[in-house]
């Protein structure tokens, strides 16, 4: 199936797909042969469903191709958001790509493939719940997530450390060519805004992270300073100012739904086995973002 008419959100609406339904994963982590059985029996309902993916595909540039084609030869549309873990320089990964460089190389791979990534104009759903620009972010974190007595993000890296649980990305996500990963996020942020302040007045929006937009999702954490490595304060008010309709994000491992000043939050995770055989997934996987009506979801996660 292929994407469609690509055209940019503030020239002219994508092809339209009215009896389609906008889907929404994370967290696929394939490098779980589990989980790549899910991948492989994942299908869409209707052949115009559309379906977003919020990053943390797997860690090696073989197995993100992998997935993300499965998923291209089957949804209508397929648009992908870069997690932490795609970023990494994945141990035994032949491509020994990193930082930028691996970023932009996952682009390349995604435009061969015919997958929609935020260096794309936005398209625009015209399904259910439709018509709403679809805005995929990468935006990364700044360490202003800080747990409660942080002062300042020395003091916070030194809290994680001694509660045992530093993030992997400070390990093996390299921030090259920035100095640094918070640099990387306002770098992002100071690229994203103005693409955001062009969009159609009145236009909703569907504004799709890997990480959480607001820090609400956040105090339910087992570790609350684990929050470090979940993103940025600078995109607290987005969900407003930028008309969203729905926000999705992944990250977390919770999957559920937080509505914030009443727009809906969608945590669409599968997580690892581990965590998707002990704890109930949601009713509805992959999460249907758009719409009033709740359908049935094409893949039933094992329990």
């Amino acid at each position: 199936m292929g994407r469609g008419h690509h055209v940019d959100a503030t020239d002219a609406p994508s092809s339209p797909s009215r009896d389609g339904r906008l889907l929404a994963v994370s967290d696929l982590h394939v490098r779980h042969e589990q989980n790549r059985d899910i991948v492989r029996n994942l299908r869409p309902g209707s052949p115009d469903d559309w379906l977003l993916v919020a990053g943390d595909v797997g860690e090696s540039v073989a197995d993100v191709t992998w997935a993300l084609r499965q998923l291209r030869d089957r949804f209508a549309r397929v648009i992908w958001v870069p997690g932490n873990h795609e970023l990494w320089t994945a141990p035994g990964d032949p491509e020994e790509l990193g930082g930028e460089l691996k970023y932009r190389h996952l682009v390349d791979v995604c435009r061969t493939l015919g997958i929609d990534t935020p260096e794309d104009p936005y398209p625009v759903w015209h399904g259910a719940g439709g018509p709403a620009v679809i805005v995929p972010l990468f935006l990364l974190y700044d360490y202003s997530f800080r747990p409660p007595g942080a002062f300042s993000k020395a003091h916070a890296l030194r809290l994680a450390d001694e509660a045992g649980v530093v993030c992997t990305d400070e390990f093996l996500l390299s921030p090259a060519p920035y100095p640094s990963r918070e640099a990387w996020c306002r770098a992002r942020i100071a690229e994203t805004l103005p693409r955001l302040d062009a969009l159609p007045d009145g236009l909703p929006t569907v504004l799709v992270n890997h990480f959480p937009l607001v820090r609400d999702p956040l105090h339910i954490l087992r570790h609350p300073e684990f929050a470090l490595w979940c993103g940025t304060t600078a995109t607290a008010d987005w969900h407003l100012k930028y008309r969203a309709a729905a926000v999705v994000y992944g990250h977390l491992h919770i999957p559920r739904t937080l509505r914030c000043d009443g727009v809906p939050h969608h945590e669409v995770s599968l997580g690892y086995p581990r965590e998707w055989q002990r704890f109930p997934r949601p009713a509805q996987w992959p999460v249907p973002v758009l719409g009033s009506s709740p359908v049935a979801a094409p893949v039933t996660i094992p329990s």
